[in-house]
């Protein structure tokens, strides 16, 4: 794909997503006036006109597009294999795709939020005090963890994640390669959050900046930091983990931006200079159309629900982690870790 394209493509994205965010600031608007109108402890108008400015990602768009042509020029000057034309278009795709079912998630989420913001007996405690940006950070990152882990431990969550992990490739293109589905569930993580005193302008804020910092996590053109920094820090090596079909790198390093979560929780591997990480699924899904990738997975929990009669093995089809299976091998990822473990222990 030429500069020109990319060029013409992000203004293509740009304008969609600023329209979906005028567009969610009226939904709001609408959501809260049919409900009827209640004593507030931070102003409404202002809330909504904010929340129709929160365009931190889009301001950040031609960063991003600068990184992505920045890598791209490096690849061919290095003759390296990063990226994949049809590929990156995919990426560019699904970032789109997303957009668009993101919209009405986030809209109910931001009216959900309000709510619970106003019923909280800490609203005016907390209010946009530096500290409470600084307790909220631990607390956004604490919720993003739970439910990136979520979407690999519970298959329905992971049919809606799968397409982030579907490239082969590994670059800064991938990290626009949102998954579409998991908008859907996306906020229940965060509902805890507002009834804590922190408003829902808060913490979109505050996770704007999280996403922010997981892009420059996708790249394989910096090896690793201080050992002080990969302690604390999601860096690009362990973000690499995350991205492997290894068996050893499976379902690891799942933080947004402190891995310390994952030290915490035991989901923590390091990148083996003696195993290098495997990009993909554990089986590629072989296309390059951004609908397939954005729902395939629907359609293979679907088809193994169909061929069971037991509720107990549909349940197990819907809910359990990826990889279990009634009549076939446990392909589940703590099962092969598991059978290697062993296997080494001999």
């Amino acid at each position: 794909m030429t500069i020109i394209n990319k060029i013409v493509t992000f203004f293509f994205f740009n304008s969609i997503i600023y329209c979906l965010n005028l567009l969610t600031s009226f939904f709001v608007y609408f959501m809260i006036s049919f409900f009827g109108k209640i004593t507030c402890k931070m102003d409404l108008t202002t809330a909504i006109q904010e929340l129709s400015q929160d365009i931190l990602l889009i301001i950040a768009l031609p960063v991003f597009l600068i990184a992505v042509a920045a890598e791209w020029y490096y690849e061919k000057y290095k003759e390296l294999e990063i990226y994949q034309g049809k590929d990156f278009l995919v990426s560019f795709s699904m970032a789109i795709i997303t957009a668009v079912v993101e919209f009405l998630p986030k809209a109910l989420a931001f009216v959900a939020f309000y709510y619970l913001h106003e019923w909280s007996p800490l609203g005016e405690v907390v209010g946009r005090q530096w500290w409470a940006f600084g307790i909220l950070f631990f607390l956004d990152d604490f919720a993003y963890y739970w439910f990136h882990r979520m979407n690999h431990e519970v298959r329905l969550f992971w049919a809606g994640h799968v397409s982030h992990h579907s490239s082969e490739y590994m670059n800064f293109g991938t990290a626009l390669r949102q998954g579409a589905g998991e908008r859907l569930h996306k906020y229940f993580f965060w509902l805890w959050i507002p009834l804590l005193g922190f408003d829902p302008l808060m913490i979109f804020v505050v996770h704007s900046f999280n996403l922010l910092y997981q892009f420059w996590t996708h790249t394989e053109l910096v090896k690793k930091f201080h050992p002080a920094i990969e302690y604390v820090m999601n860096t690009p090596s362990h973000h690499r983990v995350h991205h492997a079909s290894n068996i050893r790198y499976l379902d690891r390093n799942h933080a947004g931006v402190l891995i310390i979560w994952d030290r915490i929780f035991g989901t923590f591997a390091e990148e083996m200079d003696f195993e290098k990480p495997i990009y993909g699924l554990t089986v590629n899904i072989e296309t390059y159309n951004p609908v397939k990738v954005a729902t395939h997975e629907y359609g293979a929990i679907w088809k193994d629900v169909r061929r069971t009669k037991s509720w107990g093995d549909r349940w197990n089809y819907i809910f359990n982690a990826p990889g279990w299976s009634h009549d076939g091998e446990d392909l589940r990822a703590a099962t092969l870790r598991e059978k290697i473990y062993r296997k080494n222990e001999r």
